[in-house]
């Protein structure tokens, strides 16, 4: 059986280490926690786990400070977390086979990681990332920001899921370090400015967001998901600013990358459905239906657009067409997903009227 070393840089996480560490103590041989300059009780909790807690001055930079956490790891492989991420105790059970019956050929196993859930629980917006990789391949992380591990070899791909769950809102740390750089006059990747673009989004900084990405898609060396993705953070913005022609233009730009994603169906099917273009709304709608959501996709998935969302849509689709057969299964085809979600209740409780008066105007006429 595999050794593990878990590895994490923490600042300020009084408030959620020993839930992440609870969450998978029993699971690693080791625990390195590098501390980026706390000033609250961080380093207290996280030495009742380990005596591995080491300092490390803070320099804009967090790939240098996961590559110290890394050169400090002593097992055969290194697992990361950030301290808001926990292990439920079902991917408790399948990480402790992992580790069990993981061969030692294999370099890296990827792992879902939950970005939110809805209030019962479920994934509504996740991402596939390099979590467990061979010590001695010497992986590194690259990037100042929204760092990456580049790995390479015999790559695994579970199922096991971790999930974040921050208690506090993002800051804008992240955004502060873009724009130290840009000042300084560094020359941004095309995946900084990917990032940067994200980062403004995030503000509202719509109209800036709208020129960062424009020049990541313009350098042609982005990754294939994060052009999809650019694209329709563009289309986003101009749809705040209340530009609709060019949000049209941008999610349509989406499919010169690759083919459509149900988050590009739904946002042009939400185009025509506030143009009242039912149609047209429901062709798109219905084509988000028909695609499979990737089980193994590293770009950024948002559930409801291929899952319960498109099935809710089409039933305003077919309502306002008058097709109040066709609206009421698309409703029960969104509650199998949402049961308790209040739109499809209302839908519910609504089409079954107007299909029952219906059925009752039939048989009076027929009688």
């Amino acid at each position: 059986m595999i050794t593990i070393s878990l590895c994490m840089i923490v600042k300020n996480e009084e408030d959620v280490l020993a839930r992440c560490l609870d969450s998978v103590q029993h699971l690693v041989d080791e625990i390195v926690i590098v501390d980026t300059g706390s000033t609250d009780r961080t380093k207290e909790i996280a030495r009742s786990y380990t005596a591995r807690v080491i300092d490390f001055p803070w320099s804009d930079d967090f790939s240098a400070a996961r590559n110290f956490s890394f050169s400090h790891a002593t097992m055969d492989y290194i697992f990361w977390l950030d301290a808001d991420d926990i292990l439920p105790a079902e991917e408790q059970t399948k990480f402790l086979t992992l580790k069990r019956t993981l061969s030692s050929d294999i370099d890296s196993v990827t792992m879902i990681y939950s970005l939110a859930q809805d209030e019962y629980g479920k994934t509504i917006s996740s991402v596939r990332r390099n979590r467990l990789v061979k010590r001695s391949s010497g992986f590194r992380w690259h990037g100042m920001v929204h760092e990456y591990l580049e790995v390479w070899g015999t790559i695994l791909n579970s199922d096991i899921t971790i999930i974040h769950q921050p208690n506090r809102c993002a800051s804008d740390r992240n955004l502060q370090i873009y724009e130290k750089q840009l000042a300084q006059g560094k020359e941004f990747s095309p995946r900084d400015l990917f990032y940067f673009a994200n980062e403004l989004f995030d503000h509202q900084q719509y109209e800036r967001a709208i020129q960062y990405y424009e020049q990541f898609l313009q350098t042609k060396k982005g990754w294939v998901e994060d052009c999809i993705a650019a694209c329709g953070k563009v289309a986003d913005c101009f749809d705040a600013l209340g530009d609709e022609e060019q949000a049209l233009r941008y999610a349509l730009r989406s499919f010169e990358y690759d083919t459509p994603r149900a988050e590009c169906c739904c946002r042009l099917g939400y185009y025509f459905l506030q143009r009242k273009q039912y149609r047209l709304a429901a062709f798109w709608y219905h084509l988000a239906t028909q695609l499979t959501m990737p089980s193994d996709s590293w770009g950024f998935v948002h559930h409801a657009c291929w899952t319960w969302l498109p099935h809710l849509q089409l039933c305003v689709c077919y309502f306002y067409m008058g097709e109040y057969e066709l609206a009421y299964q698309h409703n029960e085809k969104a509650k199998q997903y949402v049961p308790h979600h209040p739109a499809v209740l209302h839908n519910e409780c609504l089409l079954q009227s107007i299909l029952a008066a219906e059925s009752t105007f039939h048989q009076t006429d027929e009688s």
